[in-house]
C-alpha cells in the first residue's frame, strides 16, 4: 500500500522540511549568508556547470529559501516553487518570462494596481498588447485570443471588487491554444483555492498578505511545473535579482504554519460583517464571493473552500463620503496590504488603484464610493462596532 499522503494543515507545518537533515533542528534553520565555499576548485567549476548539486550563491539558492519554495510547491500541488523578494517581483518575472517584443496578454478585467503599471510599462517599452476581459465565457476569451497572445493572466477573486473567474473554463480554452495560464491567488491562497488542480499552469502569490500573515515581511511566490520554473530560475529571477532575502524566507515559513487556522478566523469574521454590512442604510452595496447573493457565488462554490477574507462595498455618495468614513473609525486600520492579523481598510480609487486612469477604473468597477476592506482576527463583535459607529456618523452628517 503506497504512503499516505499528509493533509494541507500537516503539509503547511511539515513539508520541504527534514528535521534530520539539519542536526535535528525543530525549525528550519536561517541560513544567513551570501555566498557558500567549495571543497576544492573543481567542485565550483561543477557547480556553476550545473554537473554537481549543492548551493553557490544566495541569488541562485539557498537552504532556507528553498524549504520555503518546496512547501509552497507542496501546498499548491506543483512540482516547483520560487521566491522572490515582492509580490510583483514574482508577477515581473512570469510576465517577462513568458512574453517578447510585440507580444500580447489576454488579462481579466480587474487586476491590481502595480500590475496594471506594468502591464502599461511593457506596451510603452516593448509593444507588449494587453487585453482586459471579463472572462465570462468561453466564445469571449476566444474572440480575444490573437497569433501572438503569448498568455492568459487572470486574477480572481478580482481586486478589489472580489469578481471571481472560472479557471477551470479558463485553463480549457488556453489549452487549445497551447497558451499557458498565470493565476494570481493571492486574495485565496492554497487553503481556500488551488488553480493548478483546475488546469492552469503558473499560480503566484503576494506571499505579504496571507502567507505571511503578520505584517511584517514583504515577499513574492511563483509555483508551476518544474521545467518551466527552472527556466524562469535561471532566466528573469537570476539575471534581474528579484530574490527574497533568507530571514524573509525563514518568516514566510513561520507564517505559513497557521494559515489554515488564520484563514478559517478569517473567513468566519468576514461572513459575520458582510451580513450586518448589507443591512445599513448608508451601503449600497456589498462584495463577498461567499455571499449567496453573489453574482459569482456559483464559481466560488466550483472553485473555492469558503468566501476568503476580503470584503468590498460602496456607500452611498463617492470620495467625500468615502473618506469620511475611513477617518471615523477608531480601531481598524487605514492601510494598504491585507491577510495580516489587523483589519485594514483602504479607498482604492486614491491608493491602490490610483495608477489606473480613471476612465479604465470605472470600467474595472472601481468606483470612488468602493471600499476595501481586510478582516483580521479580532473579535468579529468589535470589527462591526467600529464600522458601524463611522457608517452612523457619517449618515449622522449627511442628514444635518
Amino acid at each position: 500500500m503506497g504512503k499516505k499522503e499528509h493533509g494541507f494543515e500537516t503539509k503547511v507545518i511539515h513539508g520541504g522540511y527534514d528535521s534530520k537533515d539539519f542536526l535535528g533542528s525543530l525549525t528550519t534553520p536561517l541560513f544567513q549568508t551570501s555566498t557558500f565555499t567549495f571543497d576544492s576548485a573543481e567542485q565550483g567549476e561543477n557547480r556553476f556547470a550545473g554537473t554537481e548539486d549543492g548551493y553557490v550563491y544566495s541569488r541562485l539558492g539557498n537552504p532556507t529559501v528553498r524549504a520555503l519554495e518546496d512547501r509552497i510547491a507542496q501546498l499548491e500541488g506543483g512540482e516547483a516553487g520560487l521566491a522572490f523578494g515582492s509580490g510583483m517581483a514574482a508577477v515581473s518575472a512570469v510576465l517577462i518570462g513568458l512574453t517578447k517584443a510585440n507580444d500580447h496578454i489576454l488579462c481579466s478585467r480587474g487586476v491590481y494596481g502595480c500590475t496594471f503599471g506594468l502591464l502599461s510599462m511593457m506596451e510603452d517599452k516593448y509593444n507588449i498588447t494587453t487585453s482586459f476581459s471579463t472572462m465570462n465565457t468561453e466564445d469571449e476569451i476566444r474572440k480575444l485570443i490573437r497569433p501572438e497572445t503569448s498568455c492568459i493572466y487572470v486574477e480572481t477573486p478580482i481586486n478589489p471588487t472580489m469578481e471571481l473567474i472560472d479557471l477551470e473554463m479558463v485553463a480549457k480554452v488556453a489549452k487549445d491554444y497551447g497558451i499557458p495560464v498565470v493565476v494570481d491567488n493571492t486574495f485565496a491562497t492554497p487553503y481556500l483555492q488551488k488553480p493548478l488542480e483546475l488546469g492552469c499552469d503558473l499560480v503566484l502569490h503576494s506571499a505579504t498578505k496571507y502567507i505571511g500573515g503578520h505584517g511584517d515581511v514583504v515577499a513574492g511566490l511563483l509555483i508551476g511545473k518544474q521545467d518551466i520554473i527552472q527556466q524562469l530560475a535561471m532566466t528573469t529571477q537570476k539575471d534581474i535579482g528579484g530574490i527574497i532575502s533568507p530571514f524573509d524566507a525563514w518568516l514566510l515559513l513561520r507564517g505559513l504554519k497557521t494559515l489554515p487556522v488564520r484563514m478559517d478566523r478569517h473567513c468566519a469574521n468576514a461572513e459575520k460583517v458582510v451580513t450586518r454590512l448589507k443591512d445599513h442604510g448608508l451601503v449600497s452595496s456589498v462584495y463577498y464571493p461567499g455571499d449567496a447573493q453573489h453574482e459569482d457565488y456559483e464559481i466560488m462554490k466550483k472553485q473555492m473552500k469558503q468566501g476568503g477574507g476580503l470584503i468590498s462595498f460602496e456607500i452611498k455618495g463617492g470620495k467625500e463620503e468615502a473618506q469620511a468614513f475611513l477617518n471615523h473609525l477608531s480601531f481598524i486600520k487605514k492601510a494598504v496590504s491585507l491577510g495580516d492579523a489587523e483589519s485594514l481598510i483602504q479607498h482604492p480609487a486614491t491608493m491602490t488603484h490610483s495608477v489606473v486612469p480613471e476612465e479604465i477604473r470605472e470600467k474595472m468597477g472601481i468606483t470612488n464610493s468602493l471600499i476595501r476592506l481586510s478582516v483580521g482576527l479580532e473579535a468579529w463583535e468589535d470589527i462591526w462596532e467600529d464600522l458601524y459607529q463611522a457608517l452612523n456618523q457619517v449618515t449622522q452628517s449627511k442628514t444635518i
